[in-house]
């Protein structure tokens, strides 16, 4: 392989972005990260040939790749790892595609797949399964929704924003009355154009299962790979912390229907849940154009999903390995599994001995790696470090109350506790 042709991955930065360098790495594509942090744990791997400090968004990154673009022998396949650097690609992808080689659907179909908003108008249109769902854009939107949903209910932005990142962790809130989801609308309406008010889907986190898949040049599937969750974190609303391999014909179906309709290509991801009351399965979310968490289990499972893209987008040889052949792989992110597994079991909703059993077999990790330690070791030590900034938090209210000295409450988190901080 010649190593000229050079994948870009933007959003190093992030877990979906670490696991996508070391995958390229490993089938031998040089590779180069961008990160807006580059002081993050993911950007210690030695996996990229060059590591780049600039926006993962919006006119900064674009800027960034025409400086890079310059420096390059050909046209790189670029890797986009987070829902706003496709938008950035896609709004600005005649500069773009000047200089790289990118596999994106067009920009109306981005947009819609994007905003949730948006995807719930096509899933209806298409006859995909959704939960029942109101969207909230004002008060009066936020108390029809309260009286109208059953409980409890999920409310989410249509996308993150900046803005909500920056106020709160979480992707969604699980609401369990109308106060609560009023409150909610109170704090965090006006960091997001809508809110989503949806009714919550019966069931433990192993019904929530997803489809990655490749949608080549030519708008055909190449690959596809199903896998479920087995815990995540946060509970209830967070990512998946580990998960499985699994056969699901109906939500391979469903995704595909889903691309199909909109003429897709690249790389895409369909979630969704099967209803413990009902048994059917319905649509959470998609993620369009990029790499997600679980990707890297496709790669555990035999399935070459980044590197089909790779493959397609620099006119080489497809890899064989694109059938899923059920081995039972998993993925794991080591301590958001210890964080939801400690959950579990001060719920007494697990054991020790079930917990060390469903480590078993085949698997890949998102931070772990005996080639590549230290992101490990800097997502350990920064963890530690919040864990003993939490503890005095926590001792210094109380030594307070013990000298009778007073003090001002701090401010309400909604977001779910993390045992480890």
């Amino acid at each position: 392989m010649s190593r000229a042709t050079r994948a870009v991955v933007i959003g190093l930065d992030c877990i979906t972005g670490l696991q996508t360098a070391r995958i390229l790495a490993a089938r031998g594509v040089p590779v180069i990260g961008i990160a807006s942090d580059p002081e993050h744990f993911a950007c210690r791997t030695r996996v990229c040939e060059r590591r780049i400090a600039a926006d993962t968004h919006g006119p900064g990154l674009i800027e960034a790749l025409e400086l890079l673009a310059a420096t390059l022998s050909e046209p790189a396949v670029l890797y986009p790892c987070t829902d706003n650097a496709v938008l950035s690609l896609s709004r600005e992808r005649e500069r773009v595609l000047r200089h790289y080689r990118m596999v994106l659907p067009d920009a109306e179909t981005v947009e819609t797949l994007v905003d949730k908003v948006r995807f719930l108008e096509l899933a209806a249109a298409i006859g995909l399964p959704i939960p029942r769902s109101f969207l909230i854009r004002d008060v009066a939107g936020a108390r029809e929704a309260a009286q109208g949903l059953a409980y409890p209910a999920v409310v989410k932005p249509p996308y993150k924003t900046p803005a909500w990142q920056a106020a709160t962790r979480e992707k969604a809130f699980k609401v369990h009355d109308a106060a609560e989801l009023l409150a909610i609308h109170q704090r965090f309406g006006g960091l997001a154009p809508v809110l989503i008010a949806q009714e919550w889907i019966e069931g433990p986190e192993s019904e929530l299962y997803s489809c990655n898949c490749y949608y080549g040049l030519e708008g055909k599937p190449l690959a596809s790979f199903v896998a479920r969750k087995l815990r995540q974190w946060p509970p209830e609303t967070g990512t998946s912390a580990l998960g499985e391999e699994v056969r699901n014909d109906a939500v391979l179906i469903a995704t595909l229907q889903l691309f199909d309709a909109v003429h897709y290509r690249g790389l895409g991801y369909v979630e969704m849940k099967r209803d413990a009351r009902t048994g059917r399965h319905v649509v959470i979310e998609p993620n369009v154009g990029r790499p997600t968490g679980r990707s890297a289990i496709a790669e555990a499972g035999g399935v070459e999903l980044l590197y089909t893209m790779y493959c397609d987008a620099t006119g080489r040889p497809l890899p064989e390995a694109r059938v899923q052949r059920y081995i039972g792989a998993r993925w794991i992110y080591w301590r958001h599994d210890f964080q939801a597994a400690l959950h579990a079991w001060r719920g007494g909703r697990l054991t020790l001995r079930e917990w060390a059993r469903s480590w078993r077999g085949r698997k890949a990790s998102a931070v772990f790696s005996w080639s590549d330690p230290a992101p490990f070791a800097a997502d350990l030590g920064r963890t530690a470090s919040r864990a003993l900034g939490g503890l005095a938090r926590r001792l210094r209210p109380r030594r307070r109350r013990a000298s009778g000295a007073g003090g001002e409450p701090g401010e309400e988190r909604l977001e779910a506790p993390d045992p480890l901080a």
